[in-house]
């Protein structure tokens, strides 16, 4: 048998987190060694690369900018947001050319946030809605779909570009609540 490597990376509301977890099986006659995560941050040409010192084997992290490197002042008393984007995702052990598995994550948590909030802001009861209401459930549903879709494009398709275009979307839509006179 050889080392499974997996992980798990979470979609949170939390715009300051990007939470990542080994879900690797490991082969108890392999030692693990050498355990390196590289994250790349969307727009960004180079890796963000945490070795053995700072992950062992069943790590489960929440980072933040400054783990990250886009903070570098007021680490852990301010936080700052992390983009919306794709991340590119690689875990591996030694030999590190040979053992690894790489994920494209789409991120959606201010995308999500601003989902939420307008949920908040409409008028619901525990009945049918009125008509204005209804409609407005409709374009919810059909921009959650979007999400969906941007994410799975991106992270089971492989097709990076397409989900980038069906995020786009649905942030154009969900943008139009905001706007008052673009209904």
């Amino acid at each position: 048998m050889n080392h499974a490597l997996s992980l798990r990376i979470e979609d949170t509301l939390n715009q300051a987190i990007f939470r990542v977890s080994d879900e690797s099986v490991y082969d108890s006659n392999i030692p693990v060694e050498c355990p390196l995560l590289e994250i790349t941050l969307p727009g960004f040409g180079y890796a963000v690369q945490l070795n053995d010192t700072q992950i062992s084997q069943g790590f489960s992290l929440n980072l933040t900018a400054c783990d990250l490197e886009v903070q570098t002042e007021n680490c852990g008393s301010d936080y700052k947001n992390l983009p919306d984007g794709i991340y590119i995702v690689k875990y591996s052990v030694s030999p590190n050319d040979k053992v690894y598995v790489e994920y494209n994550y789409l991120r959606v948590s201010r995308l999500m946030n601003k989902y939420q909030q307008i949920l908040c802001d409409i008028d619901l009861s525990a009945c049918d809605p009125r008509t204005e209401v209804a409609e407005k459930i409709k374009l919810l549903n059909q921009i959650k779909m979007y999400i969906d879709a941007a994410k799975a494009k991106v992270e089971v398709c492989h097709e990076p570009r397409k989900g980038m275009e069906l995020y786009s979307y649905a942030k154009k839509l969900l943008n139009k609540f905001e706007c008052k006179s673009c209904y």
